[in-house]
């Protein structure tokens, strides 16, 4: 039906298109198509090596190079561009990020507005008036244990070109930060499902400032923004601060806000109450 929104679901660091599984079938079974873009260096174009399995050999993990190693924002641009140039011809496209994806969603905002019948940031970044790693400087990141990831880090970011974490650890002390950073209110087995689900490697790049939200274009684009309530890797202080930045960079064009209980990924496991919002978006 040609008046119906594609969603396009762009996903968040160490993460791929598999975890939209669930959300895409409650989309499904609301009437609404979806697509999950898996962005490059993801999914199946990522690289597990054989030191990842059991039992790990953490020494050659740390020196095995990496098919991310390399990838730019600029390419997850392009990529999501292509996605979307063939969901418009189906009708309207709405984009969907999640986590880091906001970073990839708001440069293809930038770079083609025209494409996008509505942004959705689901406790996503919105860079407005800093770059993504200076936020973590400010206040309303204070309570993020930005180490968390550190306790799992394989090897020399400078010197593989890219970010390794070994999600498979057996470390207490690591897989009690990751449950508190990403699913809290999620049960265990829910939690290291999730886990599993994770790819080792990311990318460096996550922009400039050239990539922040512009005015011109971005701007233009209909924008939700979905707060997740809970979550404790992305607080709701500093969503709640990029909204406002937003708000004051396009004051013609606010960003209507939506609020979800739970953590960081508690929305992608247990999805129906986000379909319904994401279906409600879809009459606006």
């Amino acid at each position: 039906m040609p008046n119906l929104p594609t969603f396009v679901l762009v996903h968040g660091a160490f993460a791929n298109s598999f975890s939209f599984a669930p959300l895409q079938a409650e989309l499904a079974l609301l009437g609404h198509r979806s697509a999950a873009v898996d962005l490059p260096g993801h999914g199946f174009g990522a690289t597990y090596p054989a030191a990842y399995q059991a039992p790990q050999d953490l020494d050659a993990l740390a020196a095995e190079p990496g098919a991310i190693k390399g990838v730019t924002l600029a390419d997850n641009v392009a990529h999501v561009i292509e996605a979307l140039e063939r969901a418009k011809r189906n009708g309207p496209a709405i984009l969907v990020a999640h986590s880091r994806g906001g970073v990839t969603a708001t440069a293809v905002a930038n770079a083609r507005p025209d494409l996008i019948d509505r942004i959705v940031y689901v406790s996503a970044w919105c860079p407005v008036d800093l770059d993504v790693n200076d936020y973590y400087a400010e206040p309303e990141m204070a309570d993020v244990d930005a180490g968390a990831l550190a306790l799992a880090l394989v090897g020399n970011p400078a010197e593989l070109g890219l970010l390794r974490v070994n999600f498979r650890t057996a470390d207490p002390a690591a897989l009690d930060a990751f449950k508190h950073a990403f699913a809290a209110d999620l049960t265990d087995d829910e939690f290291r499902t999730f886990l599993n689900s994770f790819q080792p490697d990311e990318n460096l790049d996550v922009g400039t400032s050239a990539d922040r939200a512009q005015a011109a274009t971005w701007g233009r684009v209909p924008r939700t923004y979905v707060r997740l309530a809970d979550d404790t890797s992305l607080p709701p202080a500093v969503q709640d601060r990029m909204i406002r930045e937003a708000d004051a960079l396009t004051p013609g064009n606010p960003f209507d806000v939506r609020t979800l209980e739970g953590s960081h990924l508690r929305w992608l496991v247990r999805p129906k109450p986000a379909a319904e919002l994401l279906a409600g978006l879809a009459a606006l």
